[in-house]
């Protein structure tokens, strides 16, 4: 006679694969319906804080599930589905595009010029929109709510800085995002726990000497030779200076000076950009960037100055995944997609916005896979030639569903002190 243990796994495993088959077939019916959307927005892309038109249609998509919405951050929209109390947990997805003339010759090519979705936001917008709908046909289901949040400006912009500063996560105890990856095949998901992607800022460094006559050096300041000794010392602040066991990049990509063949220019620029898995290693760099352009400069008798470019492009902290929240993802992509969907993610070193969020809530950050040669997606993310498996919506869109639907009902029974396991 089977134990009673086995018996109440035997139930769970019962219980959480009618439950995976239920939701997909859910969500599958709603196919058609996610790509039209997807497709619509692939056509008309927008840069930060241009999503006008792509925030238009989600507006009028939410409200037509019934969800009141509001304008957040300019562009960004924000809506509530469930009980409207406690406990809240937040979904997110990004709506921009890229400044990047699209290759990819098929119906629904972008018809802006040189604008193009090359890093799947219309992929997550649909699936939040998906998973809008779904959650709106179970919302009787919920032990909580639901925050949709559709940002603007996650490429550069730090769309999520503004949409927290409009209260966004105000009430909410955890917050899922997802991410499409080319590198694994469709529907499978990978996560990582901890910091798992990078601090990043860019930077520009300009170093004043005097200029002159080239056959007569002595009666210059030469910004050249004063640049080149930076741009060498600043190659040994990682190699030197850093825990080998840290993940840091620092890059010059760029250096400009005079045009002249028989004179001196008067200034050197040079810029590129800065990284590290952690937010506190990315500030040590950048103290160190600054000390070492200024001292170098002032050693061949010029001056220097750095620039961390924040108003354009606003430094982004760490990605770092809750522990306990990443095992969330595990289990329920286990149960909604199988075990074998479900693989180790990768540390990579660019950056990632969400990483605002968790600076205040505890949340995840994970890829889904989209890779399928026999579609063509098999490109990178800002490439001309990114393209998608759009198979991957109905996907997402479940996992988005369910994720919630099980955190709300997993944090409601820890409130009551209900034995989880009866679930």
């Amino acid at each position: 006679m089977a134990s009673p243990l086995l018996l109440l796994l035997l139930l769970f495993c019962s219980a959480s694969a009618e439950y995976g088959d239920e939701l997909l077939r859910s969500a599958a019916k709603e196919r058609e319906w996610m790509v039209g959307v997807r497709r619509r927005i692939h056509a008309h892309p927008e840069l930060g804080f241009r999503e006008h038109r792509t925030s238009a249609l989600v507006r009028e998509e939410l409200e037509r599930l019934g969800l009141p919405t509001r304008a957040v951050a300019g562009t960004g929209v924000v809506a509530d589905v469930g009980s409207g109390r406690p406990p809240f947990v937040a979904l997110r997805a990004d709506m921009d595009a890229l400044p990047l003339q699209e290759l990819v010759e098929w119906e629904h090519k972008s018809k802006v010029d040189g604008v193009m979705h090359a890093c799947g936001h219309d992929v997550h917008t649909a699936m939040l929109l998906g998973a809008a709908k779904l959650l709106s046909q179970r919302k009787d289901r919920l032990k909580g709510t639901v925050r949709l949040l559709f940002q603007p400006a996650e490429e550069g912009g730090a769309g999520a800085s503004h949409m927290i500063k409009e209260g966004v996560l105000d009430g909410v105890k955890a917050i899922f995002g997802m991410h499409v990856d080319y590198r694994i095949p469709t529907g499978v998901i990978a996560a990582h726990p901890g910091p798992t992607q990078a601090a990043v800022c860019f930077y520009e460094a300009k170093i004043q000497g005097k200029t002159g006559r080239a056959e007569t050096p002595h009666l210059n300041v030469d910004p050249v030779v004063a640049a080149s000794f930076a741009v060498l010392s600043l190659q040994q602040l990682i190699s030197r200076e850093d825990d080998p066991l840290h993940s840091q990049v620092l890059s010059v990509t760029y250096v400009k000076g005079g045009k002249a063949l028989d004179a001196t220019p008067s200034a050197v620029e040079f810029g590129g950009t800065l990284r590290s898995l952690t937010t506190e290693g990315l500030y040590r760099l950048q103290k160190r960037v600054k000390e070492v352009v200024e001292g170098q400069a002032a050693v061949h008798r010029c001056n220097g100055v750095v620039d961390f470019k924040g108003d354009d492009y606003p430094m982004y902290p760490a990605v770092v995944n809750d522990v306990n929240l990443h095992r969330h993802v595990e289990d329920v992509g286990k149960r909604l997609l199988g075990p074998d969907k479900v693989k180790p993610g990768e540390k990579i070193m660019a950056g990632e916005d969400f990483a605002f969020y968790q600076q205040l809530v505890p949340g995840v950050m994970f890829g889904i896979g989209i890779r399928n040669e026999e579609a063509g997606s098999v490109h990178s993310v800002h490439n001309p030639l990114f393209f998608v498996d759009e198979d991957v919506i109905p996907i997402g869109a479940a996992l988005h569903t369910a994720l919630a639907e099980s955190y709300l009902t997993e944090s409601s029974g820890l409130n009551q002190g209900e034995d989880l396991s009866s679930h």
